[in-house]
C-alpha cells in the first residue's frame, strides 16, 4: 500500500486511469459485482431447492415455509447493513470491514454448497453467515466510492453509475451460471458456483486494494484515547454477546430443542420492523427537537417509506412467486432444450442496464424544460408500472387456471418484469436521492437506515405471500397475483391523490437543495 506522503494516497481521486475515473473505482467495482453475482446467484436458487422433494436432492419443504425463510433472509442482509456501517466506522475501519465481509460471505456459501455432506445445520448456517458479511461489506463499499471524490458533482454521480454497472452486471450473470449448474447438474454446483465468485471478488480485491490509498483504512476515532479505548471495548463486548446468542440459537435449534416456525419468524420480524420504524418517526416529530419545516419534510419520508414497502412487497416477489410460476408454470423449451429456471431471473438485470441510461435522459430533459415530476409522483408512476406488470400475470394464470394450457409463454413473465423493471427505476433512485434531499442534516445517516428497513420490510411480506403458487392449486394463482395488483393500483391512487401536499412538504430553501444524486439511475 503506498506510503501516506505519496500522491495516490492522499488524493486517489488524482488518478483517471479507468474510464477517467480512479482506478479504485475497478477494485470496488469488480468486488462489488461478485459480491451481487454471488447474492443473487443464489437467493432464487434457494427456494427451489427448499421447495424441491428429497427425491430430487432438496429439503422438500412446504412452498409457504421456503418462501417465508427467503423472505426472511433477504430482509436480514438489509437490516445488517445498520450494525456493519457501525462496526466498521467505530471498530474496524472501511476496507477491514470488506475484507472480512467478503470472508464471511464466501464462507457462507462453502457451507451451504457441502450441505449436501452436512445436512441443513451447514445450509442455515451458511446463510446467516451470508447475512453477517453482507452487513460488513455492502454498505463500507459504497461509501469508499463516496470518498474516492472528495469534490462531488458530475464525475461522482458517473463514478456511482459505473459502480452501479457492476452490480447489475453480476446480477445479469449469476443466474445464468448458478441456474445451469444447480438445476442442469447438482443444486450445490449452483451453490458452490456463487461461492467461487466471491472467492474471485476476494482475490482481486486484495490484488488492487492499494489502488484505493489510505482511503477506508482507519476506523473513526476519539480525540481522546481513552474514550477510544473504552468505546471500543464496549464494542467488542456488545458484538461478542450478540455472535454468542447467535450460536446458543443455532445450536439449539440444529439440536431440536429450539422449534421455529419460519411463518410465525417472519410475521414477528415484520412486527417488529414496522414497530421500530414507528418508533423512531414518533420519536423524530417528538424529541427530535426539528424545527416545522424538518417536521414536513419528515412527514415526506413517511409516506415515502410507507409507499416503498408497498412497492417491495410486491416487486420482491421475484424470487419466490415468480420464480416458482417459472418453473411450475412457463413453457421453457427452446428448440428441444428446457432453459433453466433461474434465467428468467436475469431479465431485471438486463432491462435496468438497457433503460437506466434511458431515465436519467429523461429526468435530465423534463428537468431543462421545467417540467421535472416530484418524488412522490415519481413513486406513484412506480407503483402503476408494478401493478401492470402483475396485472398481466393475472391472464397467464386464468390460462393455467382454466386449463387452456398446462404451460404458458415465458412472455408472460419477460413483460411482467419489464414493467416491473420500469417501476424500480421510477421509485428506487429517486427513494435514495429523497431521503438525502429531505433528512435533516444531522440525521441523514440514520434516514438511509430508514430507506434499507423499508426494503427489509417489503422482502417479509414478499416471503409470506409469495409461497401460494403450488401446481396442486393453481386456483390459487390469480387470487395471489389479483390481490397484489389491487393492492399496488389501490397505493398508487391514495399516493397519487397526496402528490400536492406532499410536494409541498418537501419544499425547502433553494441552499438545501444540492443534495448529492449519485446514487441516481
Amino acid at each position: 500500500m503506498p506510503s501516506a506522503s505519496s500522491p495516490a494516497a492522499t488524493q486517489p481521486s488524482a488518478d483517471t486511469h479507468f474510464f477517467g475515473h480512479p482506478r479504485g473505482l475497478s477494485t470496488l467495482f469488480f468486488t462489488e459485482m461478485w459480491e451481487r453475482f454471488s447474492f443473487y446467484g443464489i437467493r432464487p436458487l434457494l427456494v427451489l431447492f427448499m421447495a424441491a422433494a428429497l427425491a430430487r436432492g432438496g429439503f422438500g419443504l412446504p412452498r409457504d415455509q421456503a418462501s417465508a425463510i427467503v423472505g426472511i433472509y433477504a430482509a436480514s442482509v438489509y437490516l445488517s447493513s445498520l450494525p456493519g456501517g457501525w462496526v466498521a466506522d467505530r471498530l474496524l475501519g472501511l476496507r477491514r470491514a470488506i475484507w472480512y465481509g467478503g470472508c464471511l460471505i464466501a464462507a457462507g456459501h462453502v457451507s451451504i454448497a457441502l450441505s449436501e455432506l452436512f445436512g441443513r445445520a451447514a445450509f442455515y448456517s451458511g446463510l446467516i453467515l451470508i447475512v453477517l458479511g453482507t452487513g460488513l461489506l455492502k454498505p463500507n463499499i459504497s461509501a469508499i466510492v463516496g470518498n474516492l471524490y472528495p469534490e462531488g458533482g458530475a464525475r461522482r454521480d458517473a463514478g456511482f453509475s459505473i459502480f452501479y454497472m457492476g452490480i447489475n452486471i453480476g446480477a445479469l450473470l449469476a443466474p445464468l451460471i448458478t441456474g445451469f449448474l444447480g438445476e442442469k447438474v447438482g443444486w450445490h454446483y449452483g451453490f458452490g458456483a456463487a461461492g467461487l465468485g466471491m472467492i474471485l471478488g476476494l482475490v482481486q480485491y486484495r490484488l488492487t486494494d492499494k489502488w484505493l490509498g489510505e482511503l477506508g483504512v482507519e476506523p473513526t476515532r476519539h480525540p481522546d484515547a481513552a474514550v477510544q479505548a473504552r468505546q471500543e471495548r464496549q464494542i467488542k463486548l456488545g458484538l461478542g454477546v450478540f455472535l454468542a446468542v447467535l450460536v446458543l440459537l443455532v445450536v439449539l435449534g440444529m439440536a431440536g430443542v429450539l422449534h421455529i416456525n419460519p411463518i410465525a419468524v417472519a410475521q414477528s420480524m415484520g412486527y417488529v420492523i414496522a414497530g421500530m420504524a414507528t418508533l423512531y418517526f414518533l420519536y423524530m416529530f417528538t424529541l427530535a427537537r426539528l424545527t416545522g419545516e424538518e417536521k414536513k419534510r419528515v412527514i415526506a419520508i413517511l409516506v415515502l417509506f410507507v409507499f416503498a414497502t408497498i412497492f417491495w412487497s410486491a416487486f420482491e416477489q421475484a424470487p419466490t412467486s415468480l420464480n416458482l410460476f417459472a418453473a411450475d408454470f412457463t413453457d421453457r423449451v427452446v428448440f428441444g432444450w428446457e432453459m433453466p429456471v433461474l434465467w428468467l431471473q436475469s431479465a431485471n438485470s438486463f432491462f435496468v442496464i438497457t433503460l437506466a441510461p434511458v431515465f436519467a435522459a429523461i429526468w435530465v430533459t423534463l428537468g431543462r424544460r421545467g417540467g421535472d415530476l416530484s418524488s412522490p409522483a415519481k413513486f406513484t408512476l412506480g407503483l402503476l408500472f408494478a401493478a401492470v406488470g402483475f396485472g398481466v400475470m393475472i391472464f397467464a394464470a386464468q390460462k393455467i387456471q382454466s386449463g387452456g394450457a398446462v404451460r404458458v409463454s415465458p412472455w408472460w413473465l419477460v413483460v411482467s418484469y419489464l414493467c416491473q423493471t420500469v417501476g424500480e427505476l421510477c421509485l428506487s433512485p429517486v427513494g435514495l436521492s429523497s431521503m438525502t434531499k429531505l433528512s435533516p442534516a444531522r440525521f441523514t445517516g440514520q434516514m438511509m437506515g430508514v430507506w434499507f428497513m423499508a426494503s427489509a420490510l417489503g422482502n417479509l411480506v414478499a416471503g409470506l405471500v409469495g409461497g401460494h403458487v403450488n401446481p396442486e392449486n393453481p386456483a390459487e394463482m390469480p387470487e395471489l397475483f389479483t390481490n397484489t395488483t389491487l393492492f399496488l393500483l389501490g397505493a398508487a391512487v391514495v399516493l397519487g391523490l397526496l402528490i400536492i401536499p406532499i410536494r409541498r412538504m418537501m419544499a425547502q430553501p433553494q441552499a438545501n437543495t444540492g443534495a448529492p444524486q449519485g446514487n441516481q439511475a
